[in-house]
């Protein structure tokens, strides 16, 4: 792969004179070769010109150092390619305003088409790879938090034991954010816990959930049987912030019941159910969680336990999202097919599990 780096680089200026710019240039390659090994996330550099790899990452990321230690490169590495690139092309992609650079309306231009090239060459290298039966490549997700804490973990486990030579990244978020992800096309699949709320993905569920209420063993309400929904409203109450599928599905299931958002004592707004679940213990309020997330906390001696609510429940599904249009194919395609398979083994497990 380096090899082919090399020579596709050093083929787009070898009809040009050699001038001293040029001669920087060859120095700056022999680096991106020497490192190009390391940047294991561009399996297919090879094929993509370098110049529009570095100006992706610049772009993305709005830094030089950013953009270079991606890609492990120097910054004047970095620089001396987005110049070149520039003078190629005859236009500024960047506005340089002291350490801040913003994107010009050509480089915006250039960066919609160089995220949809990138994206053709890995679809391309992976439908190669499965035409030759070889499971092979980078597999980009995006997963809400519970997801990714305490489902994903287990099955993507499983999954590169199968498949050895597949290389999965993560990015976490909330569903909103996972959503915003997909949209994109930075993951291929996306895993939320609560509605997609947009026209250009697709969802489909993959496993059962239910959120409960859980209270400090020390509150008074873990020695009832049950509690009113009334009673739910004037407790102080810790919640997912906005943007969460969880916080989302438990305002659509109270309001059912006729507790809208402002009949709520929420106290406070929380990032992750681990948050959430450490506040309990510490006796700031009552708060909502995935059975998922305290499944191992059940069967240890824990500083929480449910607590149940008169005529609650919330049920809901993880649900796997991709972009609307033809179906994931290559990677994407047998991680689908292997969660969905896979998950049912996982939802009976729980089921065995709950106290």
């Amino acid at each position: 792969m380096t090899h082919c780096l090399t020579q596709y680089v050093i083929h787009t200026i070898s009809n040009r004179r050699q001038t001293r710019r040029d001669f920087i240039l060859d120095d700056a390659i022999s680096e991106m070769s020497e490192r190009a090994e390391r940047c294991s996330n561009r399996s297919m550099a090879s094929l993509e010109n370098f110049r529009v790899v570095v100006f992706r990452a610049v772009a993305e990321h709005l830094s030089f150092r950013k953009a270079a230690e991606e890609l492990y490169l120097t910054q004047p590495a970095v620089s001396l390619q987005i110049k070149a690139l520039e003078e190629e092309l005859g236009v500024q992609v960047f506005d340089r305003v002291g350490a801040h650079i913003t994107l010009t309306p050509a480089g915006k231009v250039l960066l919609r088409y160089a995220k949809q090239v990138n994206s053709l060459f890995v679809q391309a290298e992976r439908d190669i790879l499965v035409l030759a039966g070889d499971h092979a490549g980078r597999l980009s997700l995006g997963a809400s938090t519970t997801i990714a804490q305490y489902v994903l973990p287990r099955l993507l486990g499983e999954f590169c034991k199968e498949y050895p030579r597949v290389h999965p990244t993560l990015i976490s978020g909330n569903t909103e954010q996972i959503v915003s992800a997909v949209e994109d096309q930075k993951v291929e699949l996306g895993f939320i816990e609560g509605p997609a709320r947009s026209r250009k993905v697709k969802s489909e569920p993959f496993l059962e959930d239910e959120l409960v209420l859980i209270a400090s063993t020390a509150h008074e309400w873990t020695e009832s049987a049950s509690v009113s929904v009334l009673d739910l409203c004037s407790a102080p109450l810790l919640m997912r912030e906005r943007g969460s599928g969880t916080r989302r599905v438990i305002e659509m299931a109270l309001e059912r019941l006729g507790i809208k958002r402002n009949l709520m004592h929420i106290v406070m707004e929380l990032d992750s159910t681990e948050a959430i679940k450490s506040a309990v213990e510490a006796g700031l309020g009552v708060g909502f969680v995935s059975r998922w997330a305290i499944a191992k906390d059940l069967r240890l001696d824990t500083n929480f336990k449910i607590v149940a609510i008169e005529g609650l429940r919330i049920k809901r599904e993880f649900l796997v999202t991709y972009v609307k249009g033809p179906e994931p194919q290559g990677l994407a395609h047998e991680f689908r097919r292997f969660l969905i398979a896979r998950a049912g083994v996982q939802r009976t497990l729980a089921k065995t599990k709950r106290p």
